[in-house]
């Protein structure tokens, strides 16, 4: 890189920040660091590991080309386009002239690039703004020096700087080096909603043509000279180990085998949990060869596990009384007084990311580096794992992030990364690592299987006076102390926090220990507490012989809490978009076959409304229309917003309908696509997608568009047939 060309990188958090000006590591030019000061570290030295978290930088060449390098994993989501060009509309550049590139990992430099929560946008798009707007005003002020004349008389306009008085103009190019030199503005000041140029409009991703072609590198299409293949098998049951392996001498004499490794279990949450692997050099080879040996696992603790019979355990934890985690009012008074009573209980399987590339690295490892590529959500948990393992520093281990072809949550998770290291120290040779499907399913990590009991009271004019919420699941937080054998304090916190307005409220947990690998996925607990709230209030409702919508309203308008009072307004309004563009006043019109159901959740910082049109012959479900209406705060690409509410129509089609991960005898039954059969193109309802307008911060979009969908196709199907679905998946494959 030049040593003319703009560096820019920025802080991401909302404190007070301190700029700084460095050489740079680049060779020379201006690297404007961006450190953030929270109150209580005002005394901590500027620059210092723990306040300094750049995360953007903008690099602009001499012949004005600009580059921005995007901090966090792309998977699918759409950041790396959306980010970048809200960076770019800030500082006045050509789209056409952007290129954008993956970083690397480190956090020294771009902040924590964990990728999750639906936290990319909701914590980086101000700061990304400020990095983009900082660069134009210094280019500004460059060309006004230039001109001898004041920065007032001076705009920026697609990569150029106009002086107003004479309409001269200089590219940015042309002004880059002087730009290096001009003072960094403390604070640069932000366009308006209505000078956006890119911000929420719709812009082609940044690399569509290069996925089109299949230019872009995923995981699985890294190559090195000298590259080796593994395959791996592991223990099916958590816990399990290995007994002893056969006949390897029949797979070392395959051509093109190298070896086969004995991996051990490694005790950090994200390292292996124990496998045999074969090296070759080439994939095909490496998994048959794996096929020929004869391997005989010790299943340890959780042989016995089953999901049909633990299910049925955690139904009987909710629907009995369990650990308090917060109360409000009095309960059973309100029960007591109560005109009516109802309760009802709520269930869902465990399920699997499967993302469409499987789990794939390239490690390798030399006596004086480690270098890894790898399609993952979190390059520090990589460093940070690796760094353990081989008693090396963090800051040693070099990851480069891939295009991941989804991840979904799977991909936080580094086991097949620290695998493919371990072979490729035992090999002395750079390792692809590629996890078959049917591996993935068999041993990943799952959604928390779940059970959800709740028990209201409706006072003489209707209204729900107490609400009792028992909730029993496997916590993720089993993964960092397996002693942990019920839902967190934090994890039930969402049923007091909820914006319905009951004034007797009691949450309570049930024992439910961990038989397998719990982990993060898609909109995670959104999915089993939006499916519970939006069904039930579904079905009070009904009790109450009133509007769905209304009833809604009613619960949100009891909500008197003025902490409460934009999540209630903002709840209520994407609500009533979701219920206008459905039809939903219209509904009583359609077929007797045909039902819409509405449902409205808060997760993840953003409001989500689904409204579906079910038509139901018999036991068959098809989903006909699907209206999304969302309230994500200031929209960045509308097309990518978009299509982040489609895939959660399809995710939440999956898991709504028939997806299940099954354990028997503590192995998982399910082998592949056919045993876990994910959306066919056939059956993709039409799907229109609404976005409040809003003036409020951007938040993410990931995870909630499936909070509200569950409940939502469920009260579908209960206006159309009368029937009640109270478990995930309401149709499971028998298995």
């Amino acid at each position: 890189m030049s040593a003319k060309e703009t560096h820019i990188h920025q802080g991401f958090n909302q404190s007070r920040r301190v700029f700084l000006k460095q050489s740079s590591a680049l060779g020379g030019g201006l690297m404007l660091g961006v450190s953030v000061v929270h109150p209580a570290l005002a005394q901590v030295k500027v620059g210092a590991v723990e306040n300094f978290n750049p995360n953007a930088f903008i690099h602009i060449a001499p012949n004005g080309d600009t580059l921005i390098y995007c901090g966090r994993c792309e998977m699918g989501q759409g950041i790396s386009t959306a980010l970048p060009a809200a960076v770019a509309d800030e500082l006045e550049a050509d789209w056409a002239r952007v290129t954008v590139k993956q970083a690397d990992g480190d956090e020294d430099k771009y902040g924590s690039q964990a990728t999750g929560g639906s936290a990319s946008i909701r914590t980086m798009y101000i700061p990304m703004r400020e990095a983009g707007a900082a660069a134009k005003e210094m280019l500004i002020a460059a060309a006004a020096k230039v001109w001898a004349t004041d920065v007032k008389n001076c705009k920026a306009d697609k990569h150029v700087v106009i002086n107003t008085l004479n309409q001269q103009k200089l590219g940015y190019g042309e002004l880059a080096s002087l730009a290096a030199d001009m003072p960094v503005p403390a604070q640069p000041s932000l366009k308006t909603k209505a000078e956006y140029k890119y911000i929420g409009k719709g812009l082609a991703r940044h690399n569509q043509g290069d996925i089109v072609v299949g230019k872009l590198t995923y995981g699985v299409d890294t190559k090195l000279p000298g590259l080796k293949y593994a395959a791996i098998t592991h223990c099916p049951a958590l816990g399990g180990k290995l007994k002893s392996v056969a006949n390897k001498e029949q797979a070392l004499q395959m051509a093109g085998v190298i070896d086969v490794v004995e991996i051990p279990r490694f005790e950090v949450p994200f390292g292996s949990i124990g496998g045999v692997a074969v090296v070759a050099d080439n994939t095909w080879t490496a998994q048959q060869a794996l096929k020929k040996l004869n391997i005989e696992w010790d299943l340890g603790k959780n042989a016995s596990y089953d999901t049909n019979a633990y299910k049925a355990m955690l139904v009987k934890n909710v629907e009995n009384p369990a650990k308090l985690v917060a109360e409000r009012g009095n309960l059973q008074q309100a029960f007591d007084d109560a005109a009516h009573l109802m309760k009802a209980t709520y269930t869902g399987g465990h399920l699997s990311h499967s993302p469409m590339e499987p789990n794939a690295s390239v490690v390798w490892v030399q006596d004086d580096s480690c270098e890894v590529w790898a399609a993952t959500q979190s390059p520090g948990d990589i460093q940070k794992t690796l760094a353990e393992y081989f008693k090396r520093d963090p800051k040693d281990i070099v990851v480069h992030v891939t295009m991941s072809g989804g991840a979904f949550g799977r991909k936080f998770k580094c086991d097949y990364v620290h695998e493919a290291a371990v072979l490729s120290a035992k090999v002395k040779a750079p390792v692809q690592l590629t996890w078959s499907r049917e591996e993935d399913m068999r041993t990943g990590y799952f959604h928390s299987i779940n059970a959800q009991h709740i028990e209201a009271a409706l006072d003489q004019n209707g209204n729900v006076s107490a609400w009792l919420h028992r909730v029993a699941f496997p916590p993720i937080a089993s993964l960092f102390n397996p002693a942990q054998d019920r839902a967190t304090d934090a994890d039930v916190a969402e049923v007091a926090n909820h914006p319905f307005g009951i004034a007797n409220l009691r949450s309570e947990s049930g024992e439910a220990p961990a038989h397998t690998r719990i982990g993060w996925y898609r909109a995670v607990y959104a999915i089993f507490y939006g499916f519970a709230f939006g069904a039930f209030a579904d079905e009070l409702a009904h009790q109450n012989k009133q509007d769905t919508v209304e009833f809604l309203n009613r619960l949100y308008d009891s909500n008197t809490d003025p902490k409460q009072a934009e999540l209630v307004k903002r709840s209520k309004d994407v609500l009533a978009l979701a219920a206008e563009k459905s039809g939903w006043a219209k509904r009583d019109a359609l077929p007797s076959n045909q039902g819409l159901g509405i449902a409205v959740h808060y997760s993840f910082n953003t409001y989500a409304a689904m409204a579906v049109l079910v038509e139901v012959n018999g036991d068959d479900i098809k989903v006909l229309e699907v209206c999304a209406a969302i309230d994500c705060g200031q929209v960045l690409n509308i097309d990518g917003a978009t299509a982040q509410m489609e895939g959660a129509v399809v995710m939440g089609m999956g898991y709504s309908l028939r997806t299940e991960i099954v354990f028997r005898n503590g192995e998982v039954q399910n082998t592949n696509f056919h045993q876990y059969p994910v959306l066919r193109i056939n059956e993709m309802p039409k799907v229109q997608v609404h976005f409040v307008e809003s003036d409020y911060p951007a938040t993410g979009l990931g995870e909630p568009g499936l909070g509200p969908f569950a409940s939502a196709l469920s009260n579908a199907v209960f206006a159309a047939s009368g029937k009640r679905y109270r478990d995930l998946p309401f149709k499971p494959m028998a298995i």
